[in-house]
């Protein structure tokens, strides 16, 4: 019964235009430089301070974190001005590159999979978590997810306290990693 929600939160989440691919089979679509590029969501409504805006993504994008993302709500298609929500894909046995987010504070709830996040200066630190897990990151804090599964993604939703938060993802080269200084023990 609990992967039966599961599934169909996904199906809710990836709309009609996804509904009948599996998430791990939905192919990221990469930015084109014409204007002419279908948009990665529907918006339906109009942004302002007493509507409701509603997002459908229809394809996804590469974060900035190298990771296949559905836009969710942002300040860019909602008009929402303090936080920001989108559905992540990490592909099997794949990883996010490591970073942080300037002043924004991240909360995550893993869909399924289980994956095991490095954080700190080093990247020294790590936690793992499983599906139905709820994730807190404090903002600036260095952090890069691991897929641990070779076959199955992993797939999270993803809220940060930053309506344009793509705009403040930085990469965090940690410290004694090529050409940096050599702060972290090896």
């Amino acid at each position: 019964m609990r992967r039966i929600g599961v599934s169909l939160l996904g199906l809710a989440l990836a709309g009609p235009a996804q509904a009948h691919l599996p998430l791990a089979q939905t192919p990221p679509v990469q930015p084109r430089p014409d204007a002419a590029a279908p948009p990665a969501v529907q918006v339906i409504g109009t942004p302002g301070p007493d509507s409701i805006v509603t997002v459908r993504p229809r394809s996804s994008i590469t974060s900035r974190q190298g990771l296949q993302q559905f836009v969710g709500i942002s300040g860019a298609n909602s008009g929402a001005r303090g936080l920001s929500m989108n559905r992540v894909v990490i592909p099997p046995g794949g990883r996010a590159a490591p970073h942080r987010h300037v002043g924004s504070e991240s909360a995550i709830y893993l869909l399924s999979g289980t994956v095991k996040t490095f954080y700190g200066t080093c990247l020294e630190k790590t936690v793992v978590n499983r599906a139905g897990d709820f994730l807190f990151i404090p903002a600036d804090v260095p952090h890069m997810p691991v897929n641990l599964s070779s076959r199955e993604p992993a797939i999270a939703l993803v809220a940060r306290n930053d309506a344009n938060e793509q705009e403040n993802v930085i990469p965090h080269a940690a410290p004694g990693a090529a050409g940096g200084p050599s702060a972290c023990p090896r």
